[in-house]
């Protein structure tokens, strides 16, 4: 399979099952895109009134030397790994601690339910033991896989900072005598971040996501204070002071776009012109009925925003503008491994959620839906059926997917979001799909942009 696109002046063919990247000219992109089709006289007598008998004779033997090379229209060898890769009984390598089943904002679009996750009246915050609990089900549920992740996420995490600080002094004393080493991240809205907290977070934290979604009127619509006042003003200035804290690293300032803002390019240049150089504005995904909700016929203007980022950060690179966005980084050149590429995030097998009671999800999208709780804290993962559930749910295992061409760079998608909009979680979200295969084409074009003209990847 071979997926090709033209962006800028650029002739591209993505190689899909060997992952290679060709930057050809318009004979050769020409020449593939009827290669499967017709016999090499065949192809030089189509070609030749446009390029001449030589030209397209030239192209076609060099297609034929890729394609024997296995560079392109690669054979499809995943499939026939993946009964080792569905045996492989991962073990758990992540968890995403709600500590806050509680929030000091109101955003329109969340589905956390400003804390609440699909379970009313349930605002509350989650104890140390709990956290400390669910450390040593990480620990030993994790082999012996060294490295290992917890995210502090809510609501907001920051209005328990007290079991936060507890959890992590816990872990970082039972690391040694494990044989682990772990990383924290922390997720917050920054209505609550401080000198001191920022100090903390410096020390402690691998990676911090810092929550705005881009223009003051844009933001200001939809992260609203209890008061129904904006969140624009308050956090700024303190988000700008951690990014330059973390030395431009290590660090995203994340923001949601949604049908009020369908041109959020320019919510992506407003963050970046703000000073922030790690950058991620991602679609809003909900209720189909609801107003903010993004819609099939929306899709050219957001191909549009998308090419219109990649412009934008092809002309700044190298220069003091310049800045990454998150959708747009992609590595040609190793990428994720089998699995990763075969299942995705590990939701439910590698990857859970544990809420402030200590339940624990496949991730925090389905917190609170009771049938996707998985055990506790103090009993371990018990519905084995859940998680064999996710251990199937792969790129084969989706219809959608089978044949698609991004399938190995988007690794089938979000499950949460395939639930949500589908009820099912081997459905894919279909608009989440057609954006990610813009997001793909941009991003895989800026690297051969990057490689110059005629080079392959």
């Amino acid at each position: 399979m071979v997926h090709q696109y033209k962006w800028r002046e650029l002739n591209i063919l993505l190689d899909v099952h060997s992952g290679a990247v060709h930057v050809v000219e318009p004979v050769v992109y020409d020449t593939v895109a009827l290669y499967e089709t017709k016999s090499s006289g065949e192809l030089i007598e189509a070609l030749s009134p446009a390029y001449g008998v030589e030209l397209a004779q030239e192209a076609v033997e060099a297609v034929a030397t890729l394609v024997a090379d296995e560079m392109l229209f690669t054979k499809d060898e995943y499939a026939d790994i993946l009964p080792a890769v569905s045996r492989r009984n991962p073990v758990v390598k992540a968890l995403c601690l709600l500590v806050a089943h509680d929030c000091n904002l109101q955003c329109e679009y969340c589905f956390a339910e400003e804390g609440e996750y699909h379970m009313a009246g349930a605002r509350g915050l989650m104890s140390a033991e709990t956290g400390k609990k669910a450390i040593d089900f990480l620990v030993k549920n994790s082999g012996k896989r060294r490295n290992l992740e917890v995210d502090f996420f809510g609501g907001e995490p920051l209005m328990n900072m007290g079991a936060v600080k507890e959890i992590i002094a816990y872990a970082r004393s039972i690391e040694k005598a494990n044989n682990k080493h772990f990383r924290f991240t922390i997720t917050t809205n920054g209505m609550l971040l401080n000198d001191e907290i920022q100090e903390y977070v410096n020390e402690n934290m691998d990676n911090i996501v810092l929550s705005i979604d881009g223009r003051k009127e844009v933001n200001d619509r939809v992260r609203k204070r209890r008061g129904g006042q904006g969140s624009y003003d308050v956090i700024v200035p303190k988000f700008q002071q951690m990014a330059e804290s973390r030395n431009q690293d290590n660090y995203y300032v994340r923001g949601t776009f949604t049908r009020y803002n369908l041109d959020f390019a320019n919510d992506v240049l407003h963050l970046a012109d703000l000073g922030f150089k790690q950058v991620s504005v991602e679609p809003v995904v909900g209720d189909s009925n609801l107003v903010y909700t993004l819609r099939e016929e929306d899709l050219p203007a957001l191909y549009a925003e998308y090419d219109r980022l990649a412009d934008e950060l092809h002309s700044r690179a190298g220069t003091e503008k310049d800045f990454n966005f998150f959708h747009f980084m992609i590595d040609l050149a190793g990428g994720p491994c089998v699995a990763k590429r075969l299942v995705g995030c590990g939701a439910g097998t590698e990857y859970l959620a544990v809420t402030a009671d200590g339940s624990f999800y496949p991730c925090h999208q389905f917190a609170g839906l009771d049938d996707f709780k998985m055990g506790d804290v103090d009993t371990g993962v018990t519905n084995a059926e859940m998680r064999a559930e996710f251990e199937r749910c792969h790129v084969y295992a989706k219809d959608a997917c089978r044949d698609c061409w991004c399938k190995f760079y988007c690794s089938g998608g979000c499950a949460a979001n395939a639930y949500m909009t589908n009820g099912s979680i081997f459905k894919p979200y279909d608009i989440g799909c057609k954006l990610q295969q813009k997001r793909t084409e941009c991003a895989v074009a800026l690297k051969a942009a990057q490689m110059g003209d005629g080079a392959d990847a």
